[in-house]
Protein backbone atom coordinates (compact mmCIF):
# COMPACT_ATOMS: atom_id res chain seq x y z
CA UNK A 1 0.00 0.00 0.00
CA UNK A 2 1.43 3.97 -0.87
CA UNK A 3 1.91 6.20 1.85
CA UNK A 4 -1.01 7.54 4.00
CA UNK A 5 -1.43 11.38 2.52
CA UNK A 6 -4.51 14.11 2.19
CA UNK A 7 -7.98 12.02 2.19
CA UNK A 8 -10.86 12.07 0.13
CA UNK A 9 -13.82 10.43 1.59
CA UNK A 10 -11.41 8.02 3.48
CA UNK A 11 -8.71 7.89 1.01
CA UNK A 12 -5.51 9.05 0.29
CA UNK A 13 -4.31 10.42 -3.49
CA UNK A 14 -1.73 7.71 -3.26
CA UNK A 15 -4.52 5.03 -2.00
CA UNK A 16 -6.90 6.06 -5.13
CA UNK A 17 -3.71 5.36 -7.65
CA UNK A 18 -3.11 2.49 -6.24
CA UNK A 19 -7.07 1.43 -6.27
CA UNK A 20 -7.63 2.92 -9.66
CA UNK A 21 -5.04 1.60 -11.51
CA UNK A 22 -4.66 3.20 -15.71
CA UNK A 23 -6.52 2.42 -17.42
CA UNK A 24 -9.03 1.51 -14.23
CA UNK A 25 -9.92 -2.27 -14.32
CA UNK A 26 -12.87 -3.48 -12.85
CA UNK A 27 -11.54 -7.18 -11.71
CA UNK A 28 -8.54 -5.45 -9.56
CA UNK A 29 -10.76 -2.65 -8.02
CA UNK A 30 -13.58 -5.37 -6.76
CA UNK A 31 -10.83 -7.61 -5.07
CA UNK A 32 -9.36 -5.06 -3.47
CA UNK A 33 -12.13 -3.04 -2.64
CA UNK A 34 -14.43 -6.54 -1.33
CA UNK A 35 -12.34 -9.65 -0.87
CA UNK A 36 -10.79 -11.11 2.44
CA UNK A 37 -11.12 -14.53 2.65
CA UNK A 38 -10.24 -16.21 6.46
CA UNK A 39 -8.06 -19.07 6.29
CA UNK A 40 -10.46 -21.64 5.69
CA UNK A 41 -11.95 -23.21 9.38
CA UNK A 42 -13.48 -26.61 7.78
CA UNK A 43 -12.33 -29.57 6.00
CA UNK A 44 -14.53 -31.60 3.38
CA UNK A 45 -13.00 -35.39 3.27
CA UNK A 46 -14.26 -38.85 1.23
CA UNK A 47 -15.24 -42.11 3.27
CA UNK A 48 -11.34 -43.55 1.80
CA UNK A 49 -9.93 -40.57 3.44
CA UNK A 50 -10.93 -41.64 6.94
CA UNK A 51 -10.95 -45.19 6.53
CA UNK A 52 -13.28 -48.10 7.27
CA UNK A 53 -12.81 -47.74 10.67
CA UNK A 54 -12.61 -44.19 10.41
CA UNK A 55 -14.51 -42.59 13.83
CA UNK A 56 -17.33 -39.97 12.75
CA UNK A 57 -16.72 -36.79 11.53
CA UNK A 58 -15.23 -34.17 14.23
CA UNK A 59 -16.97 -31.33 15.42
CA UNK A 60 -15.48 -28.12 16.39
CA UNK A 61 -14.75 -29.15 19.75
CA UNK A 62 -12.21 -32.12 18.98
CA UNK A 63 -10.73 -30.76 15.50
CA UNK A 64 -8.75 -27.95 15.91
CA UNK A 65 -6.52 -25.81 13.95
CA UNK A 66 -3.11 -26.90 15.29
CA UNK A 67 -3.79 -30.39 14.92
CA UNK A 68 -5.04 -30.05 11.35
CA UNK A 69 -1.86 -28.49 10.61
CA UNK A 70 0.66 -30.81 11.84
CA UNK A 71 -0.97 -33.50 9.75
CA UNK A 72 -0.62 -33.49 6.01
CA UNK A 73 -3.31 -31.82 3.75
CA UNK A 74 -6.02 -34.32 2.98
CA UNK A 75 -6.96 -34.45 -0.99
CA UNK A 76 -9.96 -33.05 -1.53
CA UNK A 77 -12.64 -35.04 -3.04
CA UNK A 78 -13.96 -35.15 -6.33
CA UNK A 79 -17.43 -33.13 -7.46
CA UNK A 80 -20.28 -35.47 -5.98
CA UNK A 81 -18.99 -38.17 -4.48
CA UNK A 82 -19.64 -41.82 -4.40
CA UNK A 83 -21.89 -43.16 -1.97
CA UNK A 84 -23.91 -42.95 0.99
CA UNK A 85 -21.51 -40.16 3.01
CA UNK A 86 -19.54 -39.30 0.20
CA UNK A 87 -17.97 -35.98 1.90
CA UNK A 88 -18.06 -35.51 5.70
CA UNK A 89 -17.39 -32.16 6.97
CA UNK A 90 -14.61 -31.43 9.71
CA UNK A 91 -14.87 -27.91 11.16
CA UNK A 92 -11.54 -25.95 13.26
CA UNK A 93 -12.62 -24.24 16.42
CA UNK A 94 -12.31 -21.39 14.28
CA UNK A 95 -15.53 -22.32 13.61
CA UNK A 96 -17.07 -21.73 16.68
CA UNK A 97 -19.32 -24.88 15.98
CA UNK A 98 -22.17 -24.54 19.10
CA UNK A 99 -24.23 -27.21 18.44
CA UNK A 100 -23.69 -31.44 18.83
CA UNK A 101 -22.40 -34.00 16.43
CA UNK A 102 -25.74 -34.98 15.90
CA UNK A 103 -26.77 -31.51 14.47
CA UNK A 104 -23.19 -31.96 12.44
CA UNK A 105 -24.47 -34.96 10.79
CA UNK A 106 -27.82 -33.29 9.36
CA UNK A 107 -25.59 -30.94 7.31
CA UNK A 108 -24.29 -32.40 3.59
CA UNK A 109 -21.49 -30.87 2.03
CA UNK A 110 -20.40 -31.84 -1.69
CA UNK A 111 -18.33 -30.03 -4.58
CA UNK A 112 -19.80 -29.06 -8.06
CA UNK A 113 -18.38 -27.44 -10.57
CA UNK A 114 -18.41 -23.66 -11.93
CA UNK A 115 -18.24 -22.91 -15.89
CA UNK A 116 -15.17 -20.98 -14.87
CA UNK A 117 -13.62 -24.37 -14.03
CA UNK A 118 -13.56 -24.01 -10.75
CA UNK A 119 -14.44 -25.99 -7.91
CA UNK A 120 -17.31 -24.91 -5.63
CA UNK A 121 -17.67 -26.20 -2.02
CA UNK A 122 -21.03 -26.59 -1.12
CA UNK A 123 -23.52 -27.17 1.58
CA UNK A 124 -27.05 -28.05 2.31
CA UNK A 125 -28.50 -27.71 5.89
CA UNK A 126 -31.87 -29.69 6.25
CA UNK A 127 -33.16 -28.51 9.35
CA UNK A 128 -36.67 -28.00 8.08
CA UNK A 129 -37.43 -31.00 6.26
CA UNK A 130 -41.06 -30.21 5.68
CA UNK A 131 -40.70 -26.57 4.90
CA UNK A 132 -42.14 -25.36 1.31
CA UNK A 133 -38.69 -23.10 0.92
CA UNK A 134 -35.32 -23.63 1.00
CA UNK A 135 -33.05 -20.11 0.95
CA UNK A 136 -30.08 -20.45 -1.35
CA UNK A 137 -27.70 -18.16 0.60
CA UNK A 138 -24.78 -15.78 -0.29
CA UNK A 139 -22.89 -15.15 2.75
CA UNK A 140 -21.01 -11.89 3.46
CA UNK A 141 -17.13 -11.01 3.56
CA UNK A 142 -14.50 -12.20 5.58
CA UNK A 143 -16.27 -15.64 6.55
CA UNK A 144 -16.93 -19.09 5.20
CA UNK A 145 -18.99 -22.07 5.47
CA UNK A 146 -17.49 -23.59 8.16
CA UNK A 147 -18.48 -20.26 10.15
CA UNK A 148 -21.88 -20.27 8.56
CA UNK A 149 -22.79 -23.55 9.59
CA UNK A 150 -23.94 -22.84 13.13
CA UNK A 151 -25.95 -20.04 11.87
CA UNK A 152 -27.89 -21.76 9.07
CA UNK A 153 -29.32 -24.07 11.76
CA UNK A 154 -30.45 -21.30 14.25
CA UNK A 155 -31.67 -19.12 11.51
CA UNK A 156 -33.46 -21.99 9.12
CA UNK A 157 -34.63 -23.81 12.55
CA UNK A 158 -36.13 -20.43 13.82
CA UNK A 159 -37.93 -19.41 10.15
CA UNK A 160 -39.22 -22.92 8.69
CA UNK A 161 -36.16 -22.80 5.50
CA UNK A 162 -33.41 -25.33 4.71
CA UNK A 163 -31.03 -23.55 3.76
CA UNK A 164 -28.18 -24.40 0.47
CA UNK A 165 -24.93 -22.36 0.71
CA UNK A 166 -21.45 -22.14 -1.32
CA UNK A 167 -18.15 -20.42 -0.87
CA UNK A 168 -17.07 -18.52 -3.15
CA UNK A 169 -14.04 -19.26 -5.26
CA UNK A 170 -10.46 -18.96 -3.17
CA UNK A 171 -12.96 -19.16 0.00
CA UNK A 172 -13.22 -22.17 2.10
CA UNK A 173 -12.54 -25.55 0.13
CA UNK A 174 -13.39 -23.26 -3.26
CA UNK A 175 -10.44 -23.10 -5.91
CA UNK A 176 -9.49 -19.91 -7.60
CA UNK A 177 -9.39 -16.37 -6.95
CA UNK A 178 -12.31 -14.18 -5.88
CA UNK A 179 -13.37 -11.87 -8.57
CA UNK A 180 -16.26 -10.44 -9.57
CA UNK A 181 -16.88 -12.62 -12.58
CA UNK A 182 -16.40 -15.76 -10.39
CA UNK A 183 -18.76 -14.69 -7.89
CA UNK A 184 -21.49 -14.96 -10.93
CA UNK A 185 -20.22 -18.25 -11.57
CA UNK A 186 -20.18 -19.42 -8.26
CA UNK A 187 -23.95 -18.53 -7.72
CA UNK A 188 -24.82 -19.55 -11.30
CA UNK A 189 -22.90 -23.35 -10.04
CA UNK A 190 -24.87 -23.19 -6.84
CA UNK A 191 -28.32 -22.60 -8.31
CA UNK A 192 -28.10 -25.82 -10.71
CA UNK A 193 -26.55 -27.48 -8.24
CA UNK A 194 -29.67 -27.09 -5.77
CA UNK A 195 -32.13 -27.60 -8.96
CA UNK A 196 -30.68 -30.96 -10.08
CA UNK A 197 -28.30 -32.46 -8.14
CA UNK A 198 -29.02 -35.81 -6.60
CA UNK A 199 -28.53 -36.16 -2.68
CA UNK A 200 -27.23 -38.96 -0.99
CA UNK A 201 -29.26 -40.24 1.54
CA UNK A 202 -28.83 -38.64 5.39
CA UNK A 203 -30.02 -38.36 7.75
CA UNK A 204 -32.20 -35.47 8.70
CA UNK A 205 -34.10 -34.03 12.30
CA UNK A 206 -37.28 -32.34 12.73
CA UNK A 207 -37.25 -28.94 14.39
CA UNK A 208 -40.19 -28.20 16.28
CA UNK A 209 -41.06 -24.13 16.03
CA UNK A 210 -39.11 -22.04 18.54
CA UNK A 211 -40.18 -20.58 21.63
CA UNK A 212 -38.02 -17.94 21.87
CA UNK A 213 -35.93 -15.68 19.17
CA UNK A 214 -34.72 -12.46 20.82
CA UNK A 215 -31.39 -13.38 20.65
CA UNK A 216 -29.60 -16.17 18.66
CA UNK A 217 -28.34 -17.70 21.57
CA UNK A 218 -30.72 -17.66 24.13
CA UNK A 219 -31.99 -21.48 22.52
CA UNK A 220 -30.71 -24.16 20.52
CA UNK A 221 -33.16 -25.94 18.36
CA UNK A 222 -33.70 -29.19 19.68
CA UNK A 223 -32.22 -32.16 18.08
CA UNK A 224 -33.94 -34.82 20.36
CA UNK A 225 -37.47 -35.49 17.57
CA UNK A 226 -37.48 -38.26 15.82
CA UNK A 227 -35.32 -38.68 12.80
CA UNK A 228 -36.58 -39.75 8.93
CA UNK A 229 -34.24 -40.42 5.73
CA UNK A 230 -34.26 -37.36 3.38
CA UNK A 231 -35.86 -37.40 0.37
CA UNK A 232 -32.48 -38.08 -2.27
CA UNK A 233 -33.27 -35.52 -4.14
CA UNK A 234 -32.87 -31.76 -4.41
CA UNK A 235 -34.40 -30.96 -6.95
CA UNK A 236 -35.78 -27.70 -5.68
CA UNK A 237 -37.87 -25.66 -8.25
CA UNK A 238 -37.45 -22.39 -8.49
CA UNK A 239 -41.08 -21.37 -6.97
CA UNK A 240 -39.51 -22.75 -3.92
CA UNK A 241 -36.18 -21.11 -3.90
CA UNK A 242 -35.88 -17.93 -1.80
CA UNK A 243 -32.35 -16.43 -2.89
CA UNK A 244 -30.71 -14.41 0.50
CA UNK A 245 -27.92 -12.28 -0.14
CA UNK A 246 -25.99 -10.57 2.61
CA UNK A 247 -23.37 -7.30 1.94
CA UNK A 248 -21.31 -8.49 -0.43
CA UNK A 249 -23.30 -11.59 -0.97
CA UNK A 250 -26.16 -9.29 -2.89
CA UNK A 251 -24.04 -8.76 -5.54
CA UNK A 252 -24.08 -12.29 -7.36
CA UNK A 253 -27.85 -12.25 -5.63
CA UNK A 254 -28.91 -9.15 -7.63
CA UNK A 255 -27.08 -11.15 -10.77
CA UNK A 256 -29.21 -14.22 -10.27
CA UNK A 257 -32.69 -12.98 -9.55
CA UNK A 258 -32.02 -10.73 -12.43
CA UNK A 259 -31.96 -13.52 -15.21
CA UNK A 260 -34.27 -15.76 -12.95
CA UNK A 261 -37.44 -15.59 -11.29
CA UNK A 262 -37.54 -17.25 -7.96
CA UNK A 263 -39.95 -17.12 -4.74
CA UNK A 264 -38.22 -14.20 -3.37
CA UNK A 265 -35.44 -12.59 -2.82
CA UNK A 266 -34.03 -10.87 0.54
CA UNK A 267 -31.32 -8.30 0.18
CA UNK A 268 -29.82 -7.80 3.38
CA UNK A 269 -27.22 -4.71 3.60
CA UNK A 270 -27.38 -4.30 0.02
CA UNK A 271 -24.72 -2.19 -1.24
CA UNK A 272 -25.38 0.06 -4.99
CA UNK A 273 -21.96 -0.84 -6.67
CA UNK A 274 -18.24 -0.73 -5.39
CA UNK A 275 -17.53 2.65 -6.37
CA UNK A 276 -20.66 4.03 -4.80
CA UNK A 277 -19.13 2.35 -1.29
CA UNK A 278 -16.07 3.93 -1.90
CA UNK A 279 -17.35 7.10 -2.61
CA UNK A 280 -20.53 8.38 -1.53
CA UNK A 281 -21.00 10.97 -3.87
CA UNK A 282 -21.15 8.88 -6.85
CA UNK A 283 -24.66 9.22 -8.96
CA UNK A 284 -23.87 7.19 -11.95
CA UNK A 285 -22.33 3.46 -12.75
CA UNK A 286 -19.27 4.24 -15.09
CA UNK A 287 -17.54 1.81 -17.28
CA UNK A 288 -14.64 0.94 -14.34
CA UNK A 289 -17.14 0.04 -11.66
CA UNK A 290 -17.41 -3.07 -9.91
CA UNK A 291 -20.97 -4.87 -9.01
CA UNK A 292 -23.35 -2.48 -10.54
CA UNK A 293 -26.19 -4.25 -8.27
CA UNK A 294 -28.21 -0.50 -9.01
CA UNK A 295 -28.86 -1.31 -13.00
CA UNK A 296 -29.46 -4.57 -12.04
CA UNK A 297 -32.35 -4.28 -9.53
CA UNK A 298 -34.69 -3.25 -11.54
CA UNK A 299 -35.01 -6.17 -13.43
CA UNK A 300 -35.69 -8.38 -10.69
CA UNK A 301 -39.67 -9.90 -11.06
CA UNK A 302 -39.64 -11.62 -7.88
CA UNK A 303 -40.78 -10.41 -4.53
CA UNK A 304 -37.72 -8.43 -2.80
CA UNK A 305 -37.23 -7.95 0.52
CA UNK A 306 -34.31 -5.41 1.50
CA UNK A 307 -32.71 -5.33 5.23
CA UNK A 308 -30.53 -2.38 6.19
CA UNK A 309 -29.31 -1.10 9.22
CA UNK A 310 -29.71 2.56 9.75
CA UNK A 311 -26.04 2.83 11.52
CA UNK A 312 -24.47 0.44 9.35
CA UNK A 313 -20.35 1.51 8.84
CA UNK A 314 -19.54 -0.30 6.42
CA UNK A 315 -21.91 -0.30 3.51
CA UNK A 316 -24.11 3.28 4.48
CA UNK A 317 -27.87 2.99 4.81
CA UNK A 318 -28.36 5.24 1.77
CA UNK A 319 -27.57 2.22 -0.39
CA UNK A 320 -30.22 -0.10 1.24
CA UNK A 321 -32.73 2.33 0.18
CA UNK A 322 -31.95 3.10 -3.24
CA UNK A 323 -32.10 -0.37 -3.84
CA UNK A 324 -35.57 -0.73 -2.13
CA UNK A 325 -36.92 2.46 -4.47
CA UNK A 326 -35.50 0.38 -7.29
CA UNK A 327 -37.43 -2.46 -6.87
CA UNK A 328 -40.14 -3.29 -9.16
CA UNK A 329 -41.40 -5.69 -6.54
CA UNK A 330 -40.55 -4.26 -3.27
CA UNK A 331 -42.04 -5.16 -0.34
CA UNK A 332 -41.84 -3.42 3.16
CA UNK A 333 -38.72 -3.06 4.02
CA UNK A 334 -37.05 -3.79 7.55
CA UNK A 335 -35.13 -1.15 8.02
CA UNK A 336 -33.60 -1.79 11.68
CA UNK A 337 -33.18 1.45 13.74
CA UNK A 338 -29.28 1.47 15.76
CA UNK A 339 -27.60 -1.34 14.08
CA UNK A 340 -24.63 -1.57 11.97
CA UNK A 341 -23.43 -3.73 9.56
CA UNK A 342 -22.88 -6.95 11.62
CA UNK A 343 -25.20 -7.03 14.21
CA UNK A 344 -28.72 -6.70 12.62
CA UNK A 345 -29.70 -10.18 13.60
CA UNK A 346 -29.40 -9.63 17.38
CA UNK A 347 -32.36 -7.15 16.84
CA UNK A 348 -35.85 -9.02 17.58
CA UNK A 349 -37.12 -7.46 14.70
CA UNK A 350 -34.99 -9.33 12.20
CA UNK A 351 -36.44 -12.82 12.69
CA UNK A 352 -39.89 -11.73 13.11
CA UNK A 353 -39.96 -9.87 9.81
CA UNK A 354 -37.95 -12.90 8.49
CA UNK A 355 -41.16 -15.26 9.82
CA UNK A 356 -43.77 -12.59 8.33
CA UNK A 357 -42.57 -12.63 5.29
CA UNK A 358 -41.93 -16.41 4.56
CA UNK A 359 -44.46 -17.95 6.24
CA UNK A 360 -47.38 -15.36 5.57
CA UNK A 361 -46.71 -12.62 2.51
CA UNK A 362 -45.10 -15.24 0.44
CA UNK A 363 -48.14 -18.08 0.12
CA UNK A 364 -50.75 -15.12 -0.79
CA UNK A 365 -48.50 -13.13 -3.45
Amino acid sequence: MPEPGPRMNGFSLGELCWLFCCPPCPSRIAAKLAFLPPEPTYTVLAPEQRGPGAPAPASAASTSSASAAAQPAPQQPEEGGAGPGACSLHLSERADWQYSQRELDAVEVFFSRTARDNRLGCMFVRCAPSSRYTLLFSHGNAVDLGQMCSFYIGLGSRINCNIFSYDYSGYGVSSGKPSEKNLYADIDAAWQALRTRMSLPFITIHCPVMLCDTTWGCLQPPMNSPEDISNPWYGVSPENIILYGQSIGTVPTVDLASRYECAAVILHSPLMSGLRVAFPDTRKTYCFDAFPSIDKISKVTSPVLVIHGTEDEVIDFSHGLAMYERCPRAVEPLWVEGAGHNDIELYAQYLERLKQFISHELPNS
